[in-house]
């Protein structure tokens, strides 16, 4: 019987509690939900798109957090704000900034549960990276995120929370009255790469993503937003319909014998219906190319002959290639692929026409690199666990 991945996950995950405090949070709220929620809290329906835009303005141009500050909106109608309605973010509990500038959040959610959240300057971008779940089901091996178990996944609240977070801390927002061009944008992109699987936790990541990109708000273009996934396939069409960004994909294996072992949800999906619904992808929403993702692991999926077969595997795809150097964390069974070999799989990549830039690791220092997320938390139950287990062992 062949091994399948869960096709959805949720159902073992740690309910999430928050604080009963009867108000309704502002932030992860769609245009449609937050004008509902407007006019259910009692704002007439034939104002409610104008509070809307109001309130929108406030909250995701300005990053403004104080009801009492909006100075557009009747003393009265903030009270009902305020009495109804909260502007919550998820509590950053300490930074982290890596010798090359990379800044690493660990940030506090609702229950106590922690992700990590990742901002890398470059001289002409500036890319976040975000989480979508605490934890993850996948268990890829390569991965240090994959050896902490699923806790839940994170609300559409908690995902735009990441986002405001890093601008808070980054100084974006704009001043009261000035236009958003006024200040220099430091996150140019949004990455769906850090803690989990973004298509397991769909609906929260569509909704999150719909406030990121809206116009009047962060206003970040769905070119400016990549989601990447381990290869959930019922769910990519629907993210092509549904959200519209960038896909990139963690493909890390060119045979299925070696891909079940990295990316044991090719046990469910295999490398040929993954590639079937990739080939499906770009037409839909006119994306220029599908980024694959490769790790470069020593003597694992690192050959002339992987290169080779990867180019036969990608064609009638528009798409690049980011090699990836293997960024190892303690007990990692792998090890990272020589300059060497990764230079000349890159050249056969190229030579086939295919962009095949090798990524500069970033943040190492602070375990801030691709693949070495994890809750802080969870590393010192790690740690105390494996502690526990060698005094046992001695005793």
């Amino acid at each position: 019987m062949t091994p399948a991945a869960p096709i959805t996950q949720d159902v073992l995950t740690i309910p999430r509690k928050v604080p009963e405090t009867g108000r309704v949070n502002i932030i992860g709220l769609t245009r449609d939900q937050l004008r509902a929620a407007l006019i259910a809290a009692g704002t007439p329906e034939k104002q409610a798109k104008r509070r809307l835009g109001q309130v929108w303005q406030w909250v995701y141009y300005f990053g403004l957090r104080d009801f009492d500050q909006m100075t557009n909106l009747a003393k009265d109608y903030r009270a009902l704000l305020k009495e109804k309605f909260e502007i919550t973010l998820p509590e950053v509990v300490t930074r982290q900034t890596s010798d090359d500038g990379t800044r690493k959040y660990l940030v506090r959610i609702a229950g106590g549960h922690e992700v990590e959240v990742v901002y890398i300057p470059e001289t002409d971008r500036g890319t976040l990276c975000i989480s979508s779940q605490v934890g993850c089901t996948l268990t890829c091996s390569f991965c240090h995120t994959g050896t902490q178990k699923l806790v839940r996944n994170l609300t559409a609240g908690e995902i735009v929370g990441q986002v405001m977070l890093a601008r808070d801390d980054l100084g974006e927002w704009p001043e009261k009255g000035a236009r958003n061009d006024a200040v220099p944008r430091q996150i140019s992109n949004v990455v769906l790469m850090g803690m989990g699987e973004p298509l397991y936790n769909f609906e929260n990541v569509r909704d999150a993503m719909k406030v990121v990109m809206d116009g009047e708000g962060i206003a970040l273009g769905r070119r400016r937003i990549t989601l990447s996934t381990s290869g959930v396939v019922p769910e990519i069409a629907r993210t092509a319909e549904e959200i519209g960004c960038l896909l990139a994909v963690s493909f890390h294996a060119t045979t299925d014998e070696v891909r079940d072992q990295l990316v044991p949800i090719n046990k469910r999906w295999n490398i040929a219906t993954l590639l079937e619904a990739l080939r499906a992808y770009p037409g839909l929403t006119n994306s220029e190319r599908i980024t694959f993702e490769y790790v470069m692991l020593q003597g694992v999926n690192d050959t002339k002959e992987d290169a080779y077969r990867l180019v036969e595997l990608l064609r009638g795809i528009p798409a690049k290639v980011n090699l990836i150097p293997f960024n190892e964390w303690p007990g990692a069974p792998y090890k990272r692929s020589s300059g060497n070999r990764i230079h000349a799989f890159a050249d056969i990549i190229h030579n086939a026409g295919y962009a095949s830039p090798i990524r500069t690791p970033r943040g190492e220092d602070i375990m801030a690199a691709c693949g070495q997320l994890k809750s802080a938390t969870e590393r010192a139950r790690k740690s105390k666990a494996r502690i526990a287990a060698e005094v046992t062992s001695e005793s």
